[in-house]
C-alpha cells in the first residue's frame, strides 16, 4: 500500500535552559524524522544534537537513493545502524579533539516510514509513540538509568519521576568510541499519528495527558504540536521542549489534506 505523509514541528527552549540544545530534522519525501536532544551543557550539547540530525539526513537519504539507483535491494536496518555508528564515532572525535566540546553527547531518535513499514532507531531516552484508533503506544523504551530501576522493578512510575539521578542516560551519540543504537520495525496503517518527542515533553506531562490533548485536538497537526509544548511549559518548563507529528495516510485518501505545515 502506498502511503504519504504530512507533518508538523515545534520545539522550544523551555522556561529555565537559556539555549535550546534540541534538534529536529524532517524529510518527508523519503518518510525521515529525526529529533535529538543535546548533552553536555553550554553549547556543546546543541552541536551534537544539530551534527547528528544534519549528518544522518544526509547519509541515510543518500544510501536510500543510492541503492533506488542501483537497483539493488535496500536494508533499512543496517543503512540505520551503520549511519548511526558513523555519527557516533564524528562526534565522540569531535569531543575529544576540543575542550569546548568535551563531554558532549546526544540522544537520537529516528522515524523512517518506507513502503508498508515503520523503522525506528534510538539511544537515550528521546521517545517515538504511535498513535491508533485512539490509543498511545510508546514504541521505544529508555535507555536511561530510571528505566533500569523501573525494570528490575526497584521504584514506581509515580516513584521514578522524583529520583535526582532521573534524567541520566545510560546510551548516547558521542558518549563513548562504541555505540549499540537499537533498531526495530513495525507496521504502519492509515490514520496512524507518530509523535516523536524529546524528555522536555514527557517528564513534564504524563503519556495519559499526551493521548488525550492528542484525541482532543487531531487532525490539526500544528495546532498539537503547539498545544503539546504549552503543557510542558505550563507545567514548569525545565527542559528544551521538541515535538514532531507525522500523519500517515493512504495516498489516494489525501488529494484533499492541507500541505504539512511546520510550526516554529
Amino acid at each position: 500500500m502506498n502511503f504519504v505523509v504530512d507533518f508538523a514541528v515545534k520545539t522550544h527552549p523551555g522556561l529555565v535552559r537559556p539555549l535550546n540544545e534540541d534538534a529536529v530534522g524532517a524529510d518527508p519525501d523519503v518518510g525521515l524524522f529525526l529529533l535529538a536532544d543535546g548533552l553536555g551543557g553550554y553549547n556543546a550539547g546543541e552541536i551534537a544534537s544539530t551534527m547528528a540530525v544534519s549528518t544522518l539526513l544526509a547519509e541515510l537519504t543518500r544510501a536510500l537513493h543510492e541503492a533506488q539507483e542501483a537497483g539493488v535491494p535496500f536494508d533499512p536496518r543496517r543503512a540505520l545502524i551503520e549511519a548511526l555508528v558513523d555519527v557516533n564515532q564524528s562526534i565522540f572525535r569531535a569531543a575529544l579533539n576540543s575542550t569546548a566540546f568535551e563531554g558532549m553527547a546526544t540522544t537520537l531518535v529516528v522515524g523512517w516510514l518506507l513502503g508498508d513499514r515503520l523503522w525506528v532507531a534510538h539511544t537515550g531516552d528521546s521517545r517515538l509513540y504511535r498513535m491508533r484508533g485512539g490509543e498511545l503506544e510508546q514504541l521505544t523504551r529508555d535507555h536511561s538509568f530510571s528505566q533500569e530501576l523501573l525494570d528490575a522493578g526497584m521504584v514506581t512510575e509515580d516513584e521514578v519521576r522524583l529520583l535526582p539521578a532521573k534524567n541520566l542516560v545510560t546510551r548516547a551519540l558521542g558518549a563513548g568510541a562504541d555505540i549499540e543504537p537499537e533498531v526495530h520495525d513495525y507496521d504502519v496503517a492509515s490514520g496512524d499519528v507518530l509523535l516523536l518527542c524529546s524528555d522536555g515533553l514527557t517528564e513534564m506531562v504524563g503519556p495519559f495527558e499526551i493521548a488525550g490533548l492528542m484525541n482532543a485536538c487531531l487532525p490539526d497537526l500544528p495546532d498539537t504540536a503547539r498545544r503539546l509544548v504549552d503543557m510542558a511549559n505550563e507545567a514548569g518548563g525545565r527542559d528544551n521542549t521538541s515535538v514532531i507529528l507525522v500523519r500517515v495516510m493512504e495516498a489516494q485518501s489525501a488529494v484533499d489534506v492541507p500541505a504539512a505545515q511546520a510550526a516554529s
